[in-house]
């Protein structure tokens, strides 16, 4: 610290400045007009080299002993304050700007209505800021900053943090604005079993879902996704309430059901946090075990499997059988190596979801 500082054309002195030159006309020595002030040397010493403030305590005393008005003590420590507040709001401004280079800002003006501010960088900035609801965008670069980064965490770019964070506030900010029942494990397992039957319902499964999970005490939210945050979903305890969110970036029937149903693995399982695309571990594998059949029942799948026959009405009828989009049952033999990625007879068992995101 200093005893003054200057900034912007502007400069305050901090008051100890002003009592090392009453110190130095009264002729005494700093230790002899700390006894008389009523405090330490040390105290005294801190306070003239500017690296500690005044406190009232001591404003009363300097007014008393000298003759002066404890406001007027008062208003020189604040102007150094809100001088020192200024120069620092600028230096993190410098580091906000490096974190706002990682997004796109046309993405939150069409997706979220954020103001159109065409070259206005710093504008755009506040804009964000107030979006998400931080003091400032450099805490976007704290992992675990809302939620646990579970085993990705060492891999992620200061980059993919960032984005991944950002996902994660939004949802969060959308949540907390729903009102819901207390989460209920034992509803939700039911609701669970719901989800289920839905699976083929391409037009109205995502409302139907949001309502029921809502009625367990789950904010379920789906949003646009961040290019580059690498997540796939994200849970969270906001209060009496659980956040499940996942991102629009697989919207394959086989993908989005399993990203879903793999982040319902992490609620059951008790296990919070975000998921992303390079995550291992036996957190991760009991939710994608959990995911896996709870989609196709293993017995069942198992038994399909034994049969050999992967064709395109063989698909269908074993997932007529089960109950589940066929998309689900391709993406899952494609995962297994059962069928290539590429074969284009089976592309009619393909559907991608459109969702309109909203409230």
């Amino acid at each position: 610290m200093s005893d003054y500082i200057e900034y912007n054309d502007k400069i305050a002195f901090h008051p100890g400045y002003y009592i090392r030159e009453i110190v130095e006309e009264s002729g005494l020595t700093q230790e002899d007009f700390a006894k008389r002030l009523d405090t330490t040397p040390k105290n005294l010493s801190l306070l003239i080299r500017g690296e500690q403030s005044l406190s009232i305590d001591i404003a009363v005393k300097l007014s008393r002993m000298i003759g002066t008005s404890v406001i007027y003590w008062l208003n020189l420590q604040n102007s150094y304050d809100a001088l020192i507040a200024e120069f620092k709001s600028e230096e993190e401004l410098v580091n906000e700007r490096k974190v706002f280079s990682y997004f796109d800002y046309r993405f939150f003006r069409d997706n979220y209505g954020l103001p159109d501010l065409p070259r206005q960088r710093d504008e755009q900035i506040k804009a964000l800021r107030a979006f998400f609801k931080v003091s400032s965008l450099t805490v976007l670069r704290n992992r675990d900053l809302a939620v646990s980064f579970r085993s990705a965490a060492d891999d992620l770019t200061e980059a993919s943090t960032v984005k991944a964070n950002a996902m994660v506030q939004i949802a969060i900010n959308k949540a907390i604005k729903i009102d819901a029942p207390r989460f209920n494990k034992k509803n939700f397992e039911k609701v669970v079993e719901y989800a289920l039957t839905l699976t083929k319902k391409h037009d109205e499964f995502y409302m139907l879902l949001r309502k029921a999970f809502l009625e367990a005490g789950v904010v379920f939210v789906i949003l646009h996704n961040i290019s580059g945050s690498q997540t796939n979903g994200a849970t969270k305890k906001i209060g009496d309430n659980i956040l499940l969110m996942v991102n629009d970036r697989r919207l394959n029937a086989d993908s989005f059901w399993f990203t879903l149903f793999h982040e319902i693995g992490h609620i059951i399982n008790g296990d919070y946090g975000i998921s992303f695309e390079q995550d291992n571990g036996n957190r991760e594998e009991a939710a994608d075990k959990y995911a896996q059949d709870s989609l196709i029942p293993a017995e069942q799948y198992k038994e399909f499997i034994e049969n050999g026959r992967f064709d395109i009405q063989s698909i269908r009828e074993f997932a007529d059988r089960i109950d589940r989009d066929p998309g689900i049952v391709l993406g899952r033999l494609q995962n297994d190596k059962k069928v290539d990625y590429d074969d284009w007879t089976l592309k009619p068992l393909r559907h991608k979801y459109t969702v309109r995101m909203g409230g």
